[in-house]
């Protein structure tokens, strides 16, 4: 497990004196504007999975950024949203606390889709709890030049960003840029994690996650919202990490939907599942899934509070 170590207690006096910068900042924005392209991006590692479909992200996904002179620890959270099930208020709750327990905030926008209630929902969200924020107009790489004025324009009319920088966080336009500007909202402060952690989350959210994500590219519109994958068993030795997850569905006949024909989506999901986690627990991985149908899963609290991370994991 990839644990934060015990903060240091460091003075105010001192940490100017070492003039060292730190803090925690609150990535927020519409669902599938990019949040966690970008903090994979800002962190140079993979903490947080990618999919085309929105609300993939459920959790409050923490993300190190090791700048000269600073440490920033970014904070990857769900699409904001307004909550429908009992997973959707939890989801919006991880967006709450993030934005309560900041330094700063990024305020990420997809300035490729059109400008509509559920942005100006997500603003009036953020002038809630009033941090400093800048604003990263996301994906500029899918629109022409012209329409990016009007927008930048727009949005400064809603809150007092205190910069407004146009990124794309797939290709890495403005990022330097972003993370630049972020360190200056920082103060100075201690390492709060060693140079080579990049992440909080631990080995059997990590396997989760990067289960779902495939079980997401390969079922994409049919099923996304209606699974969780649930880490049954986690065994590490020098030579094996042995898996066992089950996949949750809602309904026996979504059951089809991830076995596949003969159980070919399965086993190609395993597959790029356990080839993935190889990189993460080398030499092997034994990987076993399963299918277990749990109605309306989403509104059980029990189910819903294992996908949380922070809660401790069952032995």
């Amino acid at each position: 497990m990839i644990q934060a170590p015990s903060m240091p207690d460091l003075s105010e006096a001192s940490a100017a004196e070492r003039g060292f910068k730190s803090g925690f900042v609150a990535i927020v924005g519409r669902p599938n504007a990019g949040k966690s392209t970008l903090i994979n991006a800002l962190v140079g590692a993979k903490v947080s999975i990618v999919t085309p479909v929105p609300q993939t992200t459920r959790n409050r996904i923490l993300g190190v950024a090791h700048r000269p002179g600073a440490q920033i620890i970014f904070m990857d959270t769900p699409g904001i949203h307004k909550p429908l099930s009992h997973l959707n208020q939890q989801m919006m709750t991880f967006v709450r606390q993030a934005l309560a327990e900041r330094e700063a905030a990024l305020f990420v926008a997809d300035a490729s889709a059109p400008f509509g209630k559920g942005d100006e929902y997500a603003v009036q969200l953020l002038k809630s709890y009033a941090p400093p924020t800048i604003l990263a107009l996301n994906k500029i790489d899918a629109i022409p030049k012209k329409r990016l004025l009007p927008l930048i324009d727009r949005y400064a009319k809603l809150y007092e960003f205190r910069e407004i920088i146009p990124i794309s966080a797939l290709h890495g336009e403005g990022l330097t840029e972003l993370a630049e500007a972020t360190v200056k909202l920082l103060r100075d402060g201690p390492e709060y994690f060693p140079p080579d952690v990049y992440t909080d989350q631990p080995e059997r959210f990590l396997a989760a996650e990067i289960i779902r994500e495939k079980i997401i590219r390969h079922t994409r519109q049919e099923l996304p919202y209606a699974t969780a994958v649930l880490i049954e068993k986690f065994e590490e030795s020098d030579t094996l990490t042995r898996i066992h997850a089950a996949i949750v569905v809602e309904k026996e006949s979504q059951r089809p939907i991830i076995l596949g024909a003969g159980g070919a989506r399965i086993k190609q999901i395993g597959t790029e599942a356990r080839q993935e986690l190889e990189k993460l627990f080398p030499p092997k991985v034994f990987l076993e899934l399963f299918v277990r149908v749990a109605p309306q899963w989403r509104d059980d609290r029990a189910v819903v509070a294992a996908l949380d991370y922070r809660n401790p994991a069952p032995e």
